[in-house]
């Protein structure tokens, strides 16, 4: 089985999804309505939690293959949950995705998590030694 995933954070960038990753997997830009992205106190990545109004930006990667979903659910860690989500591709497909929804929502700022200021280089130091653990 396959399963498509769709990525928000950390793992939107090529960079680190090829260092957690093994396959090579189509990707195309989606939207999940219904959620809203934030910035984790003392974090460089963000939490995704559900969120009337609210719609999250971020990549889906198509037919992911159980090997490498279980390296990502290792590396979301216990506090994330994959969850089942509908997701807008492109202007008029909806897709059944799968994302990582944060659980501790104690840790979440009222601050949005943007793109622009990732510190993707401290993340991939911090996270994402190379190679990744597999």
């Amino acid at each position: 089985m396959s399963h498509h995933i769709f990525t928000y954070g950390s793992l939107m960038f090529p960079e680190v999804w090829k260092r957690v990753a093994r396959g090579q997997y189509h990707s195309a830009n989606a939207t999940v309505s219904g959620y809203a992205r934030y910035a984790i106190v003392g974090e460089t990545y963000p939490a995704m939690i559900e969120q009337a109004g609210a719609s999250v930006q971020g990549v889906v990667y198509f037919d992911v293959d159980e090997q490498d979903v279980a390296v990502l659910d290792a590396f979301e860690s216990a506090d994330y949950r994959r969850e089942c989500v509908p997701a807008r591709i492109g202007a008029h497909e909806v897709r059944a995705v799968e994302a990582y929804i944060y659980l501790d929502v104690t840790r979440v700022s009222n601050a949005n998590w943007e793109t622009e200021t990732f510190q993707l280089q401290r993340f991939l130091d911090t996270y994402c030694p190379k190679p990744y653990p597999k």
